[in-house]
Order: structure tokens, then C-alpha cells, then sequence
């Protein structure tokens, strides 16, 4: 049975965070389709990961047989990170936009797993073609034309952090407008910002299926 990666980084619980919400609706889509599957789950935001220090860094450019002690302790996180990564048939990211870019607790997961050499690099690595659904929710928008296009650092960096370093396959989810119904000054915007949050708990469900489709055959 297939394994899932789901990663959760809002510092906000439950539904009062949309992308948790929209990351539920897909995990449990996907339980459904797969109830003796796999699921590894990281909570970044309650449980956060050390940020990446220099022995850390230094022990990824050096083969794992030839690590000191000192390497071989630093790097025994950044191994089993990447192993649950490598593990992983599906990757799921919530991915809330904190000032224009992601969660730190998000960049700190994604400096311990880009290994160069093994999850990352030109040639096939082992995570190559793992598909990844990032739930991408933000409270303003910034889409296409919008006069905030420009701030947008979430899909524009997670696209080269996800596809081009760590070689998965990414989709994004995009719930925006999400501070609508508590922000005064965005009243007008609640219809829009209602018709995103539906569109991206169906887009979820529809993933998701479409994921275990894959797998079953």
C-alpha cells in the first residue's frame, strides 16, 4: 500500500488554518481510498525542526562511511528526514503564506532534506517524479494581474525548491483571499474568497483520487 508524507506548518490549528483544512480534506480523501496505507505526518509548526547548522551542511558533501562521529551525529536527522521523504509514494505540504513567503519551519525541513547527491542534483535522484500536492493558502491576493503578483515568493519558491531541487512532480492548491471574513477592509471580497475555499477543498478530493487512481492500477 502506497505511502503518504504529510506535512502540516500553519501556526494556527485546525480550521482556523485554511491550509490545514484543505491538507485534511485531501488526507482524507486519501485514507479513504488507501484505510491500510501509510501515512507519515510532521506537524512543523507544533514540533518544529532545529534549523540546518555547518556540521549538518558540511556532513551532506561527505560520504556517510567516511563521517566522523561528530558528522555522523549531526547528519542522523537530516537522513531520517530525507528516508521518510524517499519512503513516500506521495508527498502533501501545507504551505501558508507568512510575509510573502513560506513558514520557517518549512525552509527548515527543505534544508535538511535537499541533499545534494542523493534527493538533489542533475541526474535521477531518489526522490525523482514523487508527485507533491502543496496546499498554498494566502490571506490577499496575488494571483496573475493582481497588483501583489509581484510579492508572491510561496508558489514562485517552493516550484524551484520542490521541482528543480528535489525533482518532484508539484501541483499547487491556491486558497487566497483567506482573511476576507475577519479583515473589514476585505468585506467585499468574502463571495471571492468563499468560491476559493470551495474550489480548493475540490481540488483536494479530486487530487487525491486521482492519486489513488494511479496507484490501484
Amino acid at each position: 500500500m502506497p505511502t503518504l508524507l504529510h506535512l502540516d506548518t500553519s501556526v494556527f490549528p485546525g480550521e482556523a488554518s485554511a491550509s490545514r483544512a484543505v491538507t485534511a480534506t485531501f488526507r482524507q480523501e486519501w485514507e479513504a481510498q488507501h484505510p491500510n496505507g501509510t501515512v507519515i505526518y510532521r506537524d512543523l509548526a507544533a514540533e518544529p525542526l532545529p534549523h540546518l547548522d555547518g556540521l549538518a551542511a558540511q556532513a551532506g558533501f561527505v560520504p556517510t562511511e567516511s563521517h566522523t562521529p561528530e558528522q555522523q551525529a549531526a547528519f542522523a536527522l537530516r537522513d531520517t528526514l530525507a528516508g521518510e521523504l524517499e519512503r513516500a509514494d506521495a508527498v502533501l505540504i501545507g504551505a501558508p503564506m507568512y510575509n510573502f513567503t513560506i513558514p520557517s519551519t518549512l525552509k527548515a525541513w527543505l534544508d535538511h532534506v535537499i541533499i545534494m547527491g542523493r534527493t538533489s542534483g542533475a541526474e535521477q535522484t531518489t526522490t525523482s517524479g514523487t508527485p507533491a500536492i502543496v496546499v498554498a493558502s494566502r490571506g490577499g491576493g496575488y494571483g496573475p494581474g493582481t497588483p501583489r503578483e509581484s510579492y508572491e515568493f510561496v508558489t514562485t519558491y517552493l516550484e524551484k525548491a520542490l521541482k528543480d531541487a528535489l525533482n518532484l512532480d508539484v501541483e499547487f492548491v491556491v486558497p487566497e483571499l483567506t482573511m476576507a471574513r475577519s479583515n473589514p477592509a476585505m468585506a467585499d471580497l468574502v463571495e471571492l474568497s468563499d468560491a476559493s475555499k470551495a474550489k480548493a477543498h475540490e481540488d483536494a478530493a479530486s487530487k487525491a483520487k486521482e492519486l489513488a487512481a494511479r496507484f490501484a492500477a
